[in-house]
């Protein structure tokens, strides 16, 4: 199965209006960064600790990614993953990158989120 390293940080997800411009304080994330704008909004995703009070966030949640460089032609990586996680009932989102998948769970549904994906075989680090 999979090898899943959990982030140390915890993460925030931003929706901001879709013409605002980066803000300045999106760049100091170490951890992890993700920036999507579309038509209907700016939508970032960023260590938890940068992102000031007041910004429109869901905050305090994890992130597990999936460990290695995935291949563009691997079908179904993020169904092995969330599928345990929607049996638990625990919401996720899910963002991908270039190189591989990360899964975001609440970071009070963690330790069952690790449980539920160790049950259904794969390895998690925490």
């Amino acid at each position: 199965m999979l090898t899943l390293d959990v982030l140390k940080s915890p993460v925030a997800m931003c929706r901001l209006a879709p013409d605002t411009q980066v803000p300045s304080w999106a760049w100091d994330a170490r951890e992890f960064l993700t920036i999507s704008r579309t038509a209907q909004e700016l939508s970032i995703t960023a260590d938890d600790s940068v992102v000031p009070s007041g910004t429109p966030a869901q905050r305090g949640y994890r992130a597990l990614k999936v460990r290695g460089t995935l291949s563009f032609g691997l079908v179904g990586i993020v169904l092995q993953i969330i599928e345990p996680l929607a049996q638990a009932g625990l919401p996720v989102s899910v963002i991908s990158t270039h190189d591989t998948d990360y899964i975001l769970v609440k970071g009070a549904d963690l330790t069952q989120a690790i449980h539920a994906l160790e049950v259904a075989g794969h390895h998690v680090v925490n």
